[in-house]
């Protein structure tokens, strides 16, 4: 992988910045780049002591300093979002904050970002999520750098918290509230799908957005039922409205100290746009999977809160990567 310098020695590998290399996705993104020979540096507000992945603070206040940070690294892969408003951060801010990581970026000399964004972003949608994650794609599209943009409805993986927390649900709890009808779609990819996708896209040139999706698609009433199915779940799925559904997830989430449903997802979820027209890019079966993790998922609760949102080391207000 690495190149010949001209004194016939050998370069050094090449750099890719990646935000949030100890999350979910950019964890995949920065190991599959590192078992292919190349060099990360993340960008991060939640540090981890041991790692051998040189990490720097995700600090958007500081535009020079991740300017330098990023000097010298061809490619930028972005997994910096926020999954809903919590204390200083909301998703007006998140846009803010991707806007000057897109302008450090320039002036580091970045050749191109992976950019990963949502099924159905609209800059007309009434849900500040799917608003503000259409705006960085116009962001992305008017800046200097080739891009591609992958457009995941929902990741699942080891160590994902949706299906994770719809396992510990139904393993926990004796009824299973389903909003409305529940035949509105969700179409998952498996992380290491993803990731394939994004370290391919990161050796590209062309400006590429691709709706990153898996080979099936699901109602999300038949979702549920499989994996209460799946892991032998007694409890009982019932349809209620929206409304008492988003009443039931506020209190279980007084009970596990976390955010399980807001009225936004309930609204983006019922409202199909996690769903695509397009051809599945993943090729991994989340129905399969479920069955070869029918003893491990649900096992232990998945808290957003404390995964995403602890205080950070760099003083910055807490944010999900």
């Amino acid at each position: 992988m690495n190149d010949t310098d001209p004194n016939g020695g050998r370069s050094q590998a090449p750099l890719n910045i990646v935000t949030g290399a100890f999350g979910f996705s950019g964890g995949y993104i920065a190991r599959r780049l590192l078992s292919c020979g190349e060099r990360v540096r993340t960008l991060t507000n939640h540090p981890r002591a041991g790692s051998s992945i040189e990490a720097a603070p995700l600090d958007f206040g500081n535009v020079e300093g991740l300017t330098r940070k990023m000097a010298g690294a061809a490619v930028l892969y972005n997994t910096y979002w926020v999954r809903f408003a919590h204390g200083h951060v909301n998703h007006q801010t998140a846009v803010r904050n991707t806007e000057t990581l897109l302008r450090a970026a320039e002036r580091a000399g970045i050749r191109r970002i992976v950019h990963v964004s949502i099924t159905n972003p609209s800059l007309d949608s009434p849900l500040p999520y799917f608003r503000g994650k259409a705006r960085v794609e116009d962001l992305i599209r008017s800046s200097s750098l080739s891009y591609a943009i992958l457009r995941p409805a929902v990741i699942f993986g080891e160590e994902d918290i949706l299906i994770n927390n719809i396992a510990w649900l139904l393993r926990k709890s004796p009824l299973f509230a389903i909003p409305g009808s529940g035949e509105y779609g969700l179409q998952p990819i498996f992380v290491d799908d993803l990731t394939d996708l994004a370290v391919e896209a990161g050796h590209g040139t062309d400006n590429l957005v691709i709706d990153a999706v898996g080979p099936e698609a699901f109602s999300y009433v038949e979702l549920v039922k499989l994996i209460r199915c799946t892991i032998g779940s007694r409890s009982r799925v019932i349809h209620l409205p929206p409304s008492w559904v988003q009443l039931a997830s506020w209190m279980v989430g007084l009970m596990v100290n976390d955010v399980i449903l807001t009225k936004d997802e309930v609204r983006g979820l019922t409202a199909n746009l996690l769903i695509s027209k397009q051809e599945p890019a993943g090729h991994t079966s989340l129905r399969k999977w479920i069955e070869e993790h029918a003893g491990q998922i649900g096992t232990s609760y998945a808290s957003e809160l404390d995964r995403h949102y602890q205080p950070p080391h760099s003083g910055q207000p807490a944010g999900s990567e």
